[in-house]
C-alpha cells in the first residue's frame, strides 16, 4: 500500500523540484486528505516552490481521498504528519487520542453544501435532507462532521441523511451530475466547476468567506492545518519547526503573487483541463488562506463548541483545546525569518 501511495504521490506531484541536498536532510511522509482541494493548496504549493527543501526537509507527499484516511495514516505509522482539518485534533481528544497541530493555513473551512443538479426540484432547505443521500469526502472526514452539524443547527438528527463518500474532485462532480446523491458537501475547485455548469446550482451553505462562516459558526472556524500525535510533535521538534517554517514562506507567498501565479506553479494533473474555472475557484479560496500560520484560540474554542454541540462524547469529555494545537513553532518561525508578523 505504501509503495501505491508513493507512485500517486509521485504522479501528482511530478513537476516539484527536488534538492540535491534533501536526500541527506530529515525524511518526513505527510498524508494529505485530497489534493486536489484547494483547501489543501498550501501544503502542495509548498512542494512545488521548494520551500521544504529550503527549511531542510525531504517531504513525501501522499494524497488520500479524505482527511479521516490521512489521519489512519499517521496513527498507523505509514505517515508521519497530516495536512487535513484541525478538528479531528478536537475530535479525537475526546478519545483520550492526543494530535497536536502546529501551523494553520486555512483561516476558514471552505465547505459547502450542494444539491445535485439532478435533484434541485425536491430539495429547497436543509429538512429536505432528511432520507437523503448525501455525500462528504470520507465518513468520519470534516465534511461528514460538518454535515452533521448543520443538519442538527437546522432541527434534524444529525444521522437522518444516509452519508456516502464520494471522495474530493472528479469523483464527487461525477456523482452529482449523474444523481447517484441527492446532495454533497464539497471543497472547491470542485463547487465552481459545478457552478460553471449549472448556473442554477444550489447551495444550503457555504464556509467560503469569513461572512459565511461567522453566520455558520459565530466566529472564525480553522480549517487546514498540519498535525500529528503530540507525541511525535514533542519528540521531532527540529522536523515540526522545518515544517513550519516551509508553511509560513508558502503562505507569505500566497499573499504577494497573484492567482495566474500561483496557478502556474501547480501540477496540470490539480489544475485540470479548464483552467478559467480552476482560476475562478482559486480567486474566490485565496482570501481563505491564513497570513500568518497561527492558530487563533478563539478559532479552536469554536470548533470545540460546534462538537460540543453535536457530539455528547464530546460534550462530556471535558476537553481541554489548548492541548490540541500549539503555537510555538509559529513563533519561531516569525522571529527567525520575520515572516507572520501580522
Amino acid at each position: 500500500m505504501r509503495s501505491l501511495f508513493c507512485q500517486f504521490a509521485a504522479m501528482l506531484f511530478a513537476l516539484a523540484l527536488a534538492s540535491p541536498l534533501a536526500a541527506a536532510e530529515s525524511k518526513i511522509t505527510i498524508a494529505v486528505g485530497g489534493g486536489a482541494c484547494l483547501c489543501y493548496l498550501p501544503t502542495v504549493l509548498a512542494k512545488q516552490l521548494g520551500e521544504f527543501d529550503k527549511a531542510g526537509v525531504n517531504v513525501d507527499l501522499v494524497d488520500l481521498k479524505g482527511g479521516s484516511d490521512a489521519l489512519k495514516a499517521v496513527l498507523g505509522g505509514s505517515a508521519d504528519v497530516v495536512s487535513g482539518y484541525f478538528d479531528h485534533c478536537v475530535n479525537l481528544a475526546a478519545r483520550r487520542q492526543e494530535l497536536q497541530a502546529f501551523v494553520v493555513y486555512d483561516r476558514y473551512p471552505g465547505l459547502v453544501l450542494v444539491v445535485s443538479p439532478a435533484h434541485t426540484k425536491e430539495i429547497n432547505s436543509i429538512k429536505d435532507l432528511a432520507g437523503k443521500k448525501v455525500g462528504v469526502s470520507a465518513p468520519g472526514s470534516s465534511t461528514d462532521f460538518f454535515l452533521k452539524y448543520v443538519l442538527k443547527k437546522n432541527g434534524l438528527d444529525p444521522t437522518s441523511a444516509a452519508v456516502i463518500g464520494v471522495g474530493l474532485g472528479a469523483t464527487a462532480v461525477a456523482a452529482m451530475e449523474q444523481g447517484q446523491i441527492d446532495a454533497a458537501v464539497m471543497l472547491d475547485p470542485s463547487v465552481t466547476v459545478l457552478q460553471g455548469a449549472h448556473a442554477d446550482l444550489k447551495i444550503l451553505a457555504d464556509t467560503r468567506t469569513q461572512k459565511d462562516t461567522l453566520a455558520m459558526f459565530g466566529g472564525e472556524y480553522p480549517g487546514g492545518a498540519l498535525y500529528s500525535t503530540a507525541a511525535w510533535v514533542a519528540s521531532h521538534d527540529k522536523e515540526a519547526q522545518a515544517l513550519t517554517n516551509a508553511i509560513v514562506s508558502t503562505l507569505a507567498w500566497i499573499h504577494s503573487h497573484s492567482a495566474e501565479d500561483i496557478m502556474a506553479k501547480l501540477p496540470e494533473e490539480m489544475v485540470g483541463k479548464d483552467k478559467a474555472l480552476y482560476l475562478a475557484a482559486l480567486k474566490n479560496t485565496i482570501p481563505m488562506y491564513s497570513e500568518t500560520g497561527r492558530m487563533d484560540p478563539k478559532g479552536a474554542d469554536a470548533v470545540l463548541a460546534v462538537f460540543s454541540e453535536g457530539s455528547p462524547e464530546v460534550a462530556s469529555a471535558h476537553v481541554d483545546v489548548a492541548k490540541t494545537f500549539t503555537n510555538r513553532f509559529v513563533d519561531q518561525a516569525r522571529k527567525t525569518t520575520g515572516m507572520g508578523a501580522k
